[in-house]
């Protein structure tokens, strides 16, 4: 369950905070006073791209803090792949700084974007005012149909894509083999000049690390013998060399120790710089006459690197890549020289894909039946509390020709709303008002088999009034005897059944307009009802029908 939403800099609103309640949360407000902007705000704290309108010219960073009390098991188990502590609470923050950059954090830990918009998949659904127009796409009712059927579906749907790509590449290498002989003798001709070529070649793994560290030193032979041999010079190869000078310094050195004992740690460490220079200069003159090669050597190894790097130009960046693909070639070559047992193999692997495909699609094709008239009839009484008094509602399931992802089957949801009509395709015949309050059952009766705590209701009632808002109101209310709801409305009937009502309104403070967020107490809330019942102006009448309106949800939780 969501228990706050916190944010800041985002539009008009300077700073709120929004501590929500379990069951139903009403938030209202006057046209424009920045509702939808609050729910907007939780899109981006779901990882929704940012729209740069919302920040104007605004010097300041964007924060959004989401803080959720309980973690669903599928958000534990993404948290958990991703080695993030779970804790007692779940806080998750979106920061966008004023030079459009993203800082996304869960439980303090750093996440992208896309990890926060799939975690927040598992604790938020928002629906919004044009939502129900995905009902007019016939080719989402099977995803319904599929939420509705979770539970029977387990892991059949993960398994069924799975499956259906293995045919559908089975059936690819099928296809993309069957050439003409002409063709192959020409490609295994090829091959083999190929892999002969490679092969030639004799490569070792690492062999061009070493094969560079001695061009690089045979390229520049000259100056590392000029510069070693001065080295020499300077530090033992004449009388004013550094080892003369200091064996004559350690003598002088001995004549005086016995005038002062301290002076014996001078000697030691003069005596321990002779030693290190004469160990360098040994290895100076080793490392000097190691420098003496042929032309042939050197020409040896740069003609090593240039069959080295033709290799790499035609068949990998390194010596591994290039043996592997001289694997790979390899393997092409035994199936060409087989090709008659290859199609053989090829065959066999697309008839068993199929068979696979075709068992997942008849197990899931059964279960989606099965589901499908428990569907309709929760539908249809579903419908009937939402005032579709005589409605008829059906899911009509046909297979189709073709495999897909999902299976052979195509959803269609029909539906007839007044006596005597013949049912008819959902996503023709329903108008914006009756679509609205279907979406509606939809999403109360799909909540049933979802784990998300938190649903979002932002004006789905926008175009039904009347006993029918009632109705609507009533739905939700019991909907949220289950799901933490937050919605925004602008209808009395469903503010009324509010556990807890927000008012968004507009002030100026320091010469600048601001959203500002209110908890109501009980006195407030009718005040805003009325205000909804009446317009503009308050009369006591409104008020005292406001009361009522109050008195008969609270009558209605009990």
């Amino acid at each position: 369950m969501l228990r706050s939403l916190r944010v800041k800099n985002l539009a008009l609103i300077r700073e709120t905070e929004v501590e929500t309640a379990a069951g139903l949360n009403i938030l209202t407000g006057e046209t424009g006073a920045g509702k939808s902007l609050l729910m907007g705000s939780v899109g981006l704290a779901m990882g929704e791209r940012a729209n740069r309108e919302l920040f104007g010219d605004a010097k300041e960073d964007v924060l959004i803090e989401l803080i959720f009390d309980a973690v669903p098991a599928g958000a534990a188990r993404l948290l958990e792949e991703h080695a993030i502590p779970i804790e007692d609470e779940l806080i998750l923050t979106r920061k966008i700084t004023a030079g459009g950059r993203n800082v996304c954090r869960v439980n303090a830990e750093t996440v992208s974007v896309s990890f926060l918009k799939e975690l927040t998949s598992h604790l938020i659904q928002i629906h919004g005012q044009r939502e129900h127009e995905v009902l007019r796409d016939k080719s989402r009712h099977l995803n319904f149909l599929d939420t509705f059927c979770k539970k029977g579906l387990g892991e059949r749907p993960k398994q069924l894509e799975a499956s259906y790509h293995r045919y559908m590449d089975a059936e690819r290498a099928l296809r993309e083999a069957g050439t003409d002989e002409e063709e192959r003798v020409r490609e295994l001709h090829f091959l083999e000049f190929e892999v002969g070529e490679i092969e030639d070649a004799h490569l070792v793994p690492g062999e061009e690390e070493e094969l560079e560290a001695q061009f690089r030193m045979m390229s520049h032979a000259q100056k590392i013998m000029g510069v070693l041999s001065d080295c020499l010079e300077f530090t033992g190869g004449s009388q004013a060399s550094a080892v003369e000078q200091t064996g004559r310094a350690i003598l002088k050195l001995r004549e005086i120790i016995t005038y002062d004992e301290r002076l014996s740690v001078l000697y030691d460490q003069l005596s321990e710089i002779e030693a290190l220079l004469s160990d360098f200069n040994q290895d100076c003159a080793a490392r000097l006459s190691e420098m003496e090669f042929g032309e042939d050597v050197f020409y040896e190894v740069e003609n090593r690197l240039n069959t080295i790097h033709r290799l790499q130009s035609k068949y990998g960046n390194s010596i591994e890549e290039i043996l592997a693909e001289k694997e790979k070639k390899e393997e092409r070559i035994a199936q060409l020289q087989n090709f008659s047992a290859y199609l053989d193999d090829l065959e066999s692997a697309v008839n068993g894909a199929r068979r696979e495909l075709d068992q997942l699609c008849a197990e899931v094709t059964a279960i989606r039946k099965n589901g499908a008239k428990k569907f309709s009839a929760v539908m249809e009484q579903s419908l009937k509390e939402l005032n579709f008094s005589q409605v008829v509602f059906q899911t009509e399931i046909t297979e189709t020709e073709k495999y897909a992802s999902t299976g052979k089957d195509e959803v269609r949801f029909l539906i007839s709303t007044n006596p005597g009509e013949e049912v008819r395709p959902l996503d023709l015949v329903a108008s914006g008002g009756e679509l609205s309050r279907i979406m509606l059952a939809f999403r109360t009766i799909l909540a049933d088999s979802d784990e998300v705590g938190t649903l979002i209701f932002d004006e789905i009632d926008s175009g039904i009034s009347g006993r029918t808002a009632q109705k609507v109101a009533e739905k939700m209310r019991e909907t949220a005897g289950c799901h933490q709801i937050i919605c925004i409305t602008h209808l009395p009937q469903i503010a009324a059944m509010a556990d807890q009502h927000f008012l968004i309104q507009k002030s100026v403070k320091d010469g600048k307009t601001q959203t500002e967020v209110v908890t109501l107490s009980y006195e407030e809330e009718i005040h805003e009802l009325a205000r909804m019942l009446g317009g503009a102006q308050i009369t006591e009448a409104a008020l005292q029908n406001a009361g009522e309106m109050k008195k008969m949800a609270t009558k209605r939780d009990a």
